[in-house]
């Protein structure tokens, strides 16, 4: 099995570093198809990396494209003007060399924004569900935790367990869920099974990627 922690880093074939921000699931196969990696530094540009484009089978995670090639994958978020003239709707906002979500775009800093006032949104494949690191974990009789990553099959991709950051509810303990627990994805991850039944799983040992 592999451990995918959102918020580690990622590194393009010809080195460029990003930081995987969330996780893309199709809810209906329980699988993972792609990740959310953000330009390190950079706001506003994440990119939808298909998983096919992604070694998880090593401690590291590595991405089969280049900087560039990375530039042209699909947005995972668009950051958005208002006011720019010339235009009755929302403006993107992006910089050189970057693939834009469909929108009219003007490049960053350009004279004619008129004003600061932007806005940065999600831009999720239809059908599938974002899942960020910190997003809350609920049992059957309350909320238990907050994700900190999923453990898949580095074959299929498919999801095995959802990860817990470490709670007051079992100290250090390390919690691993099977994915056979979950009942739903929706607004955060909603489990069919109760605190109790969490707190009884046994510990886990967590293994490199």
């Amino acid at each position: 099995m592999t451990t995918i922690e959102i918020g580690s880093d990622a590194i393009s074939s010809d080195g460029f570093h990003g930081e995987v921000r969330s996780v893309v699931v199709d809810p209906a196969a329980h699988t993972v198809t792609h990740l959310v990696v953000e330009p390190a530094g950079r706001e506003g540009l994440a990119r939808l990396v298909p998983m096919d484009s992604v070694d998880v089978a090593t401690d590291e995670i590595r991405l089969s494209c280049t900087q560039e090639q990375f530039r042209n994958l699909d947005p995972a978020e668009e950051t958005l003007a208002e006011f720019v003239p010339g235009h009755d709707a929302p403006v993107q906002v992006l910089p050189p060399g970057w693939r834009g979500a469909g929108w009219p775009d003007v490049e960053q800093g350009s004279d004619f924004l008129r004003s600061g006032a932007t806005e940065t949104v999600d831009i999720v494949p239809d059908g599938d569900v974002e899942e960020h690191r910190g997003d809350h974990v609920h049992a059957t009789d309350g909320d238990i935790g907050q994700l900190r990553g999923l453990r898949i099959d580095p074959r299929t991709h498919a999801i095995t367990h959802v990860l817990l950051r470490e709670g007051h509810l079992w100290g250090h303990k390390e919690v691993a869920i099977p994915f056979g627990a979950v009942a739903r994805l929706d607004d955060g991850i909603r489990l069919s099974i109760t605190k109790q039944q969490v707190e009884d799983l046994p510990p886990v040992d967590t293994p490199g990627r």
